[in-house]
């Protein structure tokens, strides 16, 4: 079920991402302005701009899974600055998110999780799932979406949500 919620589902989500962008370029490229404005817009000054919602975004998958299965994540110097460069983090964590399989995940549940900022507190796995990764990995998301719907990109909720598993009766 962990790897469900989180490999599978973050697999989907980053493409989502990645699929906001290219909607970002044509609406730049639409407007005639470079697409560098739309990567470092932000929607309060106080907050991270669209390309660093990105970053962690991608950390929050890559990191989770590393640190529930023990299997080492890929390091990446947070240093894109171009649409190109984006693009291309997102999709390194999704190559990186589909070398996993439902049995890597087979003793996540009671992993014990920490970081550094959490002063010696840990989590299980199980805790970590719902009550970290899950909810921040979609804040960063949906705050990346709103960034490029407040900028006029014509993203909406089908592009949040992407291609779903319908099925006939």
């Amino acid at each position: 079920m962990i790897y469900d919620l989180t490999v599978t589902q973050f697999i989907k989500t980053l493409k989502n991402l990645d699929s906001f962008l290219e909607k970002a370029a044509g609406f730049a490229d639409s407007k005639k302005f470079e697409v560098d404005v739309l990567l470092q817009s932000r929607l309060a000054p106080d907050q991270f701009n669209f390309i660093r919602q990105v970053q962690i975004a991608c950390d929050t998958a890559k990191l989770g899974a590393s640190r529930l299965t023990g299997k080492p994540a890929p390091t990446q110097e947070d240093n894109e600055k171009t649409l190109s460069e984006v693009k291309a983090r997102i999709q390194s964590v999704i190559a990186y998110l589909e070398s996993f399989k439902p049995e890597d995940y087979k003793n996540a549940g009671n992993a014990v999780i920490t970081q550094p900022r959490w002063e010696g507190k840990t989590l299980t796995g199980n805790e970590y799932v719902i009550h970290h990764m899950i909810p921040n990995l979609y804040f960063h998301v949906t705050t990346a979406y709103s960034i490029l719907r407040h900028n006029g990109v014509d993203v909406g909720k089908k592009d949040f949500l992407g291609a779903m598993p319908y099925k006939l009766p």
